[in-house]
């Protein structure tokens, strides 16, 4: 088909838009291409329980991706991470077949992962969006094109997104989200659940040109190659130099060795193009490509100990310099920018994490070194500059994040590449957050999640293993000071669970007025696992919902159980299918948030206090409590809107 048969248009404002649905196990995701990473995306799929068609145009395409499918499930058996019984399992869910419209006939998801040309990705599209399903999500697996280009003009502009799979795309866990004009916040919201089923850690980014981690990478790899050019040090000495200040095995000459000259040639091709004449190709590198050759490692020179300082100040005044822009310009997080480094790329420490451990005063320093050689090509972050100069001790980095829907104000625990395990600092900004949220006069209800698919899978252990007797008993209470600051705001607090809620993790859901969790939801107290027991309040909560019996077995042991159990135990208030946990988690908090605000909050009070004492005491409690509700306008305007038949304002007045 023919990029002339499909009308170019900008969406209008009455132009029809499918409601785009969460991704579920069971439903069918399509990739297009059987290479590397189109196979390695098709068994990622494929594990995590979702119904995959794999499509190239050849039978022999076809089995040579069939072909690495299976050798990577058997090198899985080799390794002792997976049985013959679970690779029949992945690959009864995989299909394999040349025909377009076979393949996309039911689809929820397609992802295109064919050959990095848009002469190839272009057509494909047009002829996609002819046969899939109108409420289908169509995503390219690109690392290095336009996601906006590449689906111009295409009817219903909002279900398209970028997927960038990082290689091996079945092993590497980061996955970028690419973010085009016109994608739904629904669109990009279900690729980036879809990326955390398939025990990914995606990151969402904007579509600029190397979206977030090659943004850095590749001139980083570029910059080594100039400083060798230029002779600041020889090729041992910088990738020495590289290694020690990364924390990585492969310095920048060996990676581009395994991954190609060609690539990290191109690739900066495309972000000069996009940047300007710092991000060009460096001589050197252009020779090297041209050559076809790799880098001579072994003649690399000795090791030039009194060199090194020189390079790495370099690479690291580059590195800092790009990623404090693109954080700046929107393409990431400061955040999201580490979890790329660290995940992606296997850096020890991510580039604010550097930054950090320099201080901005200094690191400022080493970026205004490359730019006073690169002046406007190479600009400088005007935070960075304000952090610098101000004497700041760190760029912020969150481990909370905040977001609020009218009424609602969420709550998300944010470390997913540890699945939201619990450290101090995690610790000491939850408490700040919450309270901070609770005292916006707008938010009625709270919500505490995870940023991901998992709530949180107990304390930090890393943190943890090393604490002596007094620092033990620090962290103990810290924690316990949060939950009672959870358990006593003045509004209410619905924890929404899923994945895991393992230890530290549950004794917060456990702080909250009820938890609301996902089917299939892990959930118990193990750490006398450990040798260790509930510090954060757990046992004291828990046996307040289940009675000592339930408690002590699960404490005591160690066990495990799951979501629809502690349903039945009366541990949790209520579950649902994962991908109807957040939808049902909100209506449930906008009902509470419509309800009048002292009335809700006085009832949570007598029900906590009241289930601490007698029951003559308790009754007395609460004739007390309800009594105060009489003096309040709400309850006047409560009547009077039953009287007139009409939904009620409440002010909490």
């Amino acid at each position: 088909m023919s990029a002339a048969s499909v009308p170019s248009r900008e969406p209008t404002s009455t132009e029809s838009t499918p409601k785009i649905a969460p991704l579920k196990p069971g439903d069918v995701v399509v990739i297009l291409g059987a290479g590397n990473m189109g196979s390695g995306i098709g068994q990622a799929a494929a594990q995590a329980g979702f119904q995959v068609r794999i499509r190239d145009l050849s039978e022999k395409d076809l089995e040579r991706g069939r072909a690495a499918i299976i050798s990577t499930l058997d090198g899985a058996i080799q390794r002792g991470k997976s049985t013959p019984a679970k690779k029949a399992d992945v690959l009864s869910r995989i299909a394999f077949t040349t025909d377009l419209m076979e393949a996309v006939a039911g689809a929820r998801l397609v992802i295109e992962a064919v050959f990095e040309e848009e002469r190839v990705k272009r057509p494909l599209f047009e002829e996609v969006v002819r046969h899939a399903p109108a409420d289908c999500i169509v995503a390219t697996n690109t690392s290095s094109l336009s996601v906006s280009k590449l689906f111009e003009g295409l009817p219903g502009p909002s279900r398209y997104g970028g997927l960038h799979f990082f290689y091996p795309a079945a092993i590497n866990k980061l996955v970028e989200v690419v973010a085009a004009p016109h994608s739904s916040p629904e669109t990009l919201e279900a690729l980036t659940r879809f990326s955390y089923a398939l025990r990914k850690v995606p990151i969402r980014v904007e579509d600029r040109a190397g979206f977030c981690v090659n943004r850095f990478f590749v001139p980083f790899l570029n910059e080594s190659v100039r400083l060798l050019d230029e002779g600041v040090a020889n090729l041992t000495t910088i990738e020495a130099t590289a290694n020690e200040l990364l924390g990585t095995s492969l310095g920048p000459f060996q990676l581009m060795n395994v991954t190609g000259v060609t690539i990290a040639y191109h690739s900066m091709g495309s972000l000069h193009a996009a940047f300007g004449e710092f991000y060009a190709p460096s001589k050197l590198l252009a020779s090297q490509h041209e050559k076809k050759g790799k880098w001579d490692l072994k003649g690399g020179g000795e090791l030039q100990t009194a060199k090194k300082e020189a390079v790495r100040r370099r690479l690291l005044g580059a590195i800092l310099g790009i990623t404090t822009r693109l954080v700046e310009e929107g393409v990431a997080s400061a955040e999201d920018t580490d979890r790329g480094a660290t995940i992606g790329l296997r850096w020890a420490r991510g580039p604010f994490a550097l930054l950090n451990a320099e201080g901005p005063a200094k690191a400022l320093e080493l970026v205004k070194e490359v730019h006073a050689h690169w002046k406007e090509a190479f600009p400088v972050s005007k935070e960075l500059q304000r952090l610098g100069h101000e004497g700041a001790p760190v760029w912020p980095l969150a481990q909370i994040r905040v977001r609020k829907e009218g009424a609602l104000g969420w709550v998300l625990l944010d470390r997913p590449e540890v699945m939201n395990a619990l450290n101090s600092r995690l610790l000491e900004e939850l408490e700040q957050k919450v309270l901070a949220t609770s005292n916006d006069p707008e938010v009625r209800v709270l919500l505490l999640s995870g940023s991901s698919n998992v709530f949180a899978a107990g304390a930090d252990i890393a943190e943890m293993a090393s604490k002596s007797l007094g620092e033990g008993r620090e962290f103990t209470m810290l924690g316990q000071r949060v939950t009672r600051t959870i358990e006593t705001l003045p509004k209410p607090v619905i924890a929404v669970v899923e994945g895991y809620a393992l230890g530290g993790g549950l004794e917060l859901a456990l702080s909250c007025d009820f938890i609301l969790a996902a089917d299939g939801t892990t959930m118990g107290l193990p750490e006398v696992t450990l040798g260790i027991h509930p510090g954060f309040g757990g046992t004291q909560r828990m046996v307040r919902l289940v009675g000592r019996a339930r408690t002590k077995m699960m404490v005591e042991s160690g066990m495990r159980i799951r979501a629809d159990e502690a349903e039945r135990w009366g541990l949790v208030a209520r579950t649902f299918p994962p991908e109807k946990l957040h939808e049902e988690a909100r209506s449930l908090a906008k009902t509470i948030a419509a309800q009048a605000p002292i009335a809700v909050r006085l009832v949570r009070e007598v029900t906590d206090l009241g289930a601490e004492t007698d029951l003559p005491t308790a009754l007395r409690l609460e004739a007390e409590s309800a009594s105060i509700t009489f003096s309040t306008e709400d309850q006047k305007e409560g009547m009077r809107a039953f009287q007139e038949k009409r939904p009620p304002k409440f002010r909490g007045r």
